[in-house]
């Protein structure tokens, strides 16, 4: 039987500001990546979207940013491997507090935005996030993107990796996200979204966007739940893949 991850980005509420069904999100999903307070999230929608995650026996990871509220963690920043390290290691222990209050422990860490995007392919950038969660927690899962420089980082330090996979996102020949300012970036048909997903779950293959098949390995497939449709179709990509021999596991339950 094929074994996959069903991943999220919550907790990116901030103060008045509401974004994301996290409380519906969760009910579909085996693992979450929960804000930590510098791209989105704040001290108490942490403690409430923990909260979720631990009712639901969901396993929660920490999801550090660029510190960037008004970007939203998307722009790139010039950062030192000094700073990488130090920001990484800071967003990680905010989240713990949280998690070790509740009696549960962290499970994974994956960058967001323009960090996770910028450290696919920067190695200096994914050496120095790789050595923070090394020296945090040598037991903690990198999450990053499939064949990127942050898992060949990750597995050279010694870290347990899981290439994730994007269900609604259009991939470069190289296996890159394609840029979300370009046609096409974004894949809006449903039924088409879920046959890559099985495919690559499946097959280890999804069509880039000029129309070539690309080489990947899906160990975590991350899904949106910003609003009611996109909740319903987590709903759909779940019951989708259980239905073709694929079980839906939180990372740790198979990542070895």
């Amino acid at each position: 039987m094929y074994k996959v991850d069903l991943n999220s980005d919550i907790g990116e509420s901030f103060g008045a500001y509401k974004l994301g069904l996290d409380q519906e999100i969760v009910k579909h999903v085996s693992s979450v990546n929960i804000a930590c307070g510098w791209h989105a999230g704040d001290p108490l929608v942490m403690e409430k979207t923990v909260g979720y995650a631990v009712e639901h026996k969901v396993a929660i990871g920490a999801h550090p940013g660029f510190p960037d509220l008004l970007g939203f963690g998307r722009r790139n920043m010039a950062v030192s491997h000094a700073e990488t390290k130090a920001y990484v290691k800071y967003q990680i222990g905010a989240l713990w507090a949280f998690t070790e209050s509740k009696g549960v422990k962290l499970q994974h860490v994956k960058p967001h935005g323009a960090l996770y995007n910028m450290a696919a392919k920067d190695k200096i950038l994914a050496k120095a996030i790789a050595e923070a969660i090394f020296e945090v927690d040598e037991e903690l899962i990198l999450v990053g993107l499939a064949n990127s420089e942050l898992i060949k980082a990750g597995e050279k330090i010694g870290l347990k990796v899981a290439n994730e996979v994007f269900a609604d996102r259009a991939y470069n020949p190289d296996g890159t996200l394609v840029s979300r300012t370009k046609e096409g970036a974004v894949i809006h048909d449903a039924d088409l979204a879920i046959s890559r997903v099985v495919r690559m779950v499946k097959e280890g293959k999804v069509e880039a966007i000029t129309g070539e098949d690309v080489e990947i390995r899906a160990d975590s497939i991350c899904v949106h739940g910003d609003n009611p449709e996109a909740v319903g179709f987590v709903e759909v990509i779940r019951k989708t893949l259980e239905s073709q021999n694929v079980q839906v596991l939180s990372i740790k339950d198979f990542i070895k």
